[in-house]
């Protein structure tokens, strides 16, 4: 039974009445709990959050690193190379198996803690984009996880929030939940306080609400009676696994290219082997095994086995820096879709704006009132006409003002509240401007809060744009006063009369349209401007299900407030990077289209101010609006479902489109988006589950912030893949034309079958350990100048590009022909005529292969660019690449690793050879590039084209 996890009520509470429940859970229906019983309780109940998995304990994570194919292949070599040296005993030790298991298991190491970060990386997110609900405790309304409510604890839940646990409704204001998640239903569900006598199935407990359930309208309280896994969410919680890992679309093309290059690779070893098999008539256990070491070897030529776990890394990595820059990102496709958004749709209020609404101006029928100050302290000086002292407002206009913002006031579901020594509000901002200029007026809370009870509510729409609620007055107890505040245009339609002094008159049509006209001109002063109205009808007149939008006509208009919520001083300048990032911002707005415009034009987003409206868009058709939005850049009036066909006319013309949303009607528009953006700090729970990243700080230029990390991301991926693979590829040309042309460069010795150019075991040691750290240091290059001036990346533009594939076999042609010339000039006949012995020429050729990757990191970081471009920019690709020096330093000169690896020590005069014939990748690559961008002048930068509006 629910009522078990407070241990008090004797029946279901959907049969109690609100004040035994009250009771039952000890606690108050206005103060709600203690915070020091409130953490008593937690302490008791444990946190509100369901029992997830159990977690996969690190050695079976450790062993999965050993799952893939070729790693499985190599073991299998060690085996061999182990079984050999047991019946041959040539060595003390069998150097070449320990060496291939000891790079293998360095390789698993690696993986693992690659992996290990990125789950906590992952984890670190989660926690960022923890749930949140809004608790009475110490009769103070406030915000807290959702993790930290426990039975007894009052919470407030309205429209576009998620429920966080089961509780039982107290107050209800049209409060409706949508509860198909657990009951089937797809309507939404009314909600009421009264008490259900009988046993109730849970879709009849129309007094309840359930955890993980949405509100789709209206608000309420409630008094939470179950959390974790007592709710009814947590009954089923079986049924709710966990989500497979997400594996993005590069993930994929990745996954795709290394197994094209496997599939490559096999046919070509297998048609070696064979050759050389047949040809060389191999015979003898230990002849056959170095033909199959060849193919292992080319394996771990032509697969960049760290691959997967530099890609893992350098997405949870860049995720974060995001996350650093405000952008959570919650779905990883987001981050590669944000290199191809080139238009950003944004709401203005707090994205473009910044969300500090302050009054300026309240215009009655007797005149107009100006406000000072800023922000939400409630100081500032009220003046008429912007002169005189604040007591010279008097007489009708004293009367107006206080009734316009009593009404403003009370209409209202924000708190204003101070915490070390400043000023700030929960809950709506524009709400939350009203009650500050009230007390700026005078009107103070105590005095309102004991005149005016609240008994009923209309809550906010954005069809109505209309907010009502239904008050008793102490000092007409034979009256009941209805309060309504909203759209200027709209509100004035359910009007009858205006407040003129103490007196109420007809509105006439020569009124409307002074009252129109003062409304525009507030607009053109770029002031979101909101109507306030109200009636009073007997107090027998309304009955509790009377309590709808059915009430808001007759009303008595009482006057205008303006109020200025300032752009955000970032937000013009990012308007303008994306703009040269060839990203068109668009602004989307319900408020009035002058001031839509206003605000446009000062940000830079269009040059005139022009605006579509609600009411245009509405009697466009699709085509119509298809050509409308290739030219206009403000809608302004505008419905959440409006916002859902402005994307789809956009996705038609080709745009791929980042949407801002923070309602519950966003929710379609959000998820149609190619990338859906929900607010942290104003957006609803229903918003930020639709959407693909959730801004932090509402902020448009984090938005902006995003796409270059995005952008950024997806270059150094293609950064680390020109890399590896161009090593990759040098590596299987070196090994391939090394067995091919052994006679000519003099690699065959008599008396042996085959003799491969670099050991495999020495390939291993280049793959896994000297070209991972710097790999990994590309992964996290900073963001390049030329970031946010590139155009956008075609949407469907592989990750590898034909021109990335030519750098790719170029450098590696390079890396071949060096490595080889080296090996050839270290041996004696071929080519070149050499001394060494055939241990020697491997090491000069393994430490060549490893100096040319040391070189083509620079080549990687453009197919176009200069690699003497922010060249230092990187430390830790510095750091990186003097790793891997002094780990190939150690290969040569540590004895105990020579015998692993098969390698004798260098001279100094070796080592400048080698460094020598490797620079050779920097300079050509250099010299192919140059000729690019001449034939190409403005292929390096690709600058976009100024985008009009």
């Amino acid at each position: 039974m629910v009522s078990s996890n407070a241990g008090q009520a004797q029946k279901h509470p959907y049969q109690q009445s609100v004040e035994d429940l009250v009771a039952a859970f000890a606690t108050h229906a206005h103060r709600g709990l203690t915070e020091d019983e409130a953490r008593a309780r937690l302490s008791r109940y444990g946190r509100n959050e369901l029992a997830s998995e159990k977690p996969i304990p690190k050695w079976k994570k450790f062993l999965a690193q050993f799952q893939n194919v070729l790693v499985i292949l190599l073991l299998v070599a060690t085996a061999i190379s182990a079984g050999i040296w047991l019946l041959e005993r040539e060595s003390a030790w069998p150097y070449e198996a320990i060496a291939i298991f000891a790079v293998v298991l360095l390789n698993a190491v690696m993986g693992y803690i690659q992996e290990s970060r990125a789950e906590e990386a992952v984890a670190a997110l989660r926690q960022m984009s923890a749930a949140q609900a809004k608790v009475i405790r110490d009769g103070k309304q406030r915000s807290i996880d959702a993790a930290e409510l426990v039975p007894g604890d009052i919470i407030v839940i309205e429209e576009g929030d998620t429920v966080p646990a089961d509780a039982r409704v107290i107050h209800s204001a049209a409060l409706q939940t949508a509860e198909a998640a657990l009951t089937g239903e797809s309507l939404p569900v009314a909600k009421d306080t009264l008490a259900i006598t009988e046993d109730a199935e849970l879709g009849d407990r129309h007094n309840m609400v359930f955890s993980g359930t949405h509100v789709t309208f209206g608000r309420g309280h409630a008094t939470v009676v179950a959390t974790a896994m007592q709710t009814q969410m947590g009954h089923i919680a079986g049924l709710l696994e966990q989500a497979a890992a997400e594996v993005t679309p590069l993930q994929k093309e990745l996954a795709h290219i290394g197994k094209l290059l496997g599939v490559i690779v096999v046919v070509i070893a297998a048609i070696m082997i064979a050759t050389i098999m047949i040809v060389e008539h191999v015979t003898g256990f230990a002849a056959i095994f170095d033909v199959l070491i060849l193919g292992v070897a080319l394996a771990v030529a032509a697969i960049p086995e760290g691959l997967p776990a530099v890609t893992t890394a350098v997405l949870s990595i860049g995720v974060q820096r995001m996350a650093r820059r405000h952008a959570i990102v919650r779905r990883l496709p987001a981050v590669e879709t944000l290199g191809s958004a080139d238009v950003i749709a944004s709401d203005k209020t707090g994205t473009l704006t910044k969300n500090e609404m302050t009054v300026r101006v309240v215009v009655t029928a007797s005149g107009r009132v100006t406000m000072g100050g800023s922000g939400y302290s409630p100081e500032g000086e009220v003046r008429q006409d912007g002169n005189g002292a604040p007591e010279a407002i008097s007489g009708a206009l004293r009367i107006e003002l206080e009734r316009a913002l009593a009404v403003a006031d009370r209409a209202n579901n924000a708190v204003l509240f101070e915490r070390d020594g400043r000023w700030m509000v929960q809950g709506d901002p524009t709400e939350g401007a009203l009650i500050v200029a009230a007390r700026k007026a005078g009107l103070e809370a105590e005095a309102l809060d004991a005149r005016f009870k609240r008994i009923g509510e209309v809550p906010f729409s954005s069809a109505r744009k209309l907010m009502t609620t239904v008050h008793t007055d102490a000092h007409k107890h034979e009256h009941l006063l209805i309060f309504t505040k909203g759209a200027p245009d709209l509100l004035l339609g359910r009007c009858s009369h205006e407040l003129v002094g103490e007196e109420t008159r007809p509105l006439t049509a020569d009124r409307r349209a002074a009252i129109a006209t003062a409304n525009e001109e507030l607009a053109g002063d770029a002031l979101r401007s909101i109507g306030v109205a109200y009636r009073s009808l007997p107090v027998d007149a309304l009955s509790a299900d009377e309590v709808d939008e059915r009430i808001e006509q007759d009303l008595v208009f009482a006057g205008l407030i303006g109020m200025i919520d300032p752009p955000r001083p970032e937000a013009g300048e990012a308007v303008a990077r994306a703009e040269t990032a060839g990203i068109r911002p668009i602004m989307i707005t319900g408020d009035h289209p002058t001031t839509a415009a206003v605000i446009a034009t000062q940000l830079g987003i269009i040059k005139e101010t022009r605006a579509i409206n609600g009411a245009e868009l509405e009697k466009m058709t699709d085509e119509a609006l298809d050509q409308a939005v290739r030219e206009v850049s403000v809608y302004a009036r505008v419905s959440p479902e409006h916002k859902l066909r402005i994307v789809q006319a956009l996705q038609r013309g080709g745009a791929v489109v980042a949407m801002t949303g923070d309602g519950v009607n966003d929710a379609p528009a959000l998820k149609t988006a190619d990338i859906g953006i929900a607010m942290g700090i104003t957006g609803t729970d229903v918003s930020r589950e639709a959407a693909d990243m959730v801004l932090a700080d509402d902020n448009f230029a984090s938005i902006v912030a995003a796409v270059e990390e995005g952008r950024a991301i997806f270059s150094n991926i293609q950064k680390f893949l020109r890399y590896l693979l161009s090593s990759n590829i040098g590596e299987v040309l070196t090994m391939f034309f090394g067995v091919v042309l052994a006679d000519i460069i003099g690699l065959k010795p008599e008396g042996q079958t085959i003799v491969l150019p670099v050991l495999a075991t020495q390939l291993l040691w280049i793959n896994l350990v000297t070209d991972g750290a710097p790999a990994l240091a590309l992964g996290v290059d900073p963001p390049g100048e030329n970031v946010m001036r590139t155009p956008p990346r075609p949407q469907g533009e592989g990750v590898i590009t034909p021109e990335m594939w030519f750098g790719i076999l170029f450098v590696g042609v390079i890396m071949a022909v060096g490595t080889l010339l080296v090996l050839d000039a270290s041996l004696p006949g071929g080519f070149i005529e050499g001394s060494g012995s055939m241990r020697y020429a491997q090491t000069m050729a393994f430490t060549t292969l490893v100096l040319f990757s040391v070189f083509t990191v620079f080549n990687a970081r453009s197919d176009e660019q200069s690699a003497f471009i922010g060249m230092f920019t990187n430390k830790w690709l510095w750091g990186s690449l003097l790793l891997a020096i002094l780990l190939q330093a150690a290969v040569v000169y540590v004895p105990f690793l020579q015998q692993a690896f098969s390698t004798v020590a260098l001279r100094w005069e070796d080592w400048l050879f080698c460094m020598l014939v490797a620079s050779s990748v920097l300079w050509l690559r250099e010299l192919s590039k140059l000729v690019t961008r001449i034939r190409n002048p403005r292929g390096a930068t690709r600058k976009a084209a100024p985008i009009s509006a």
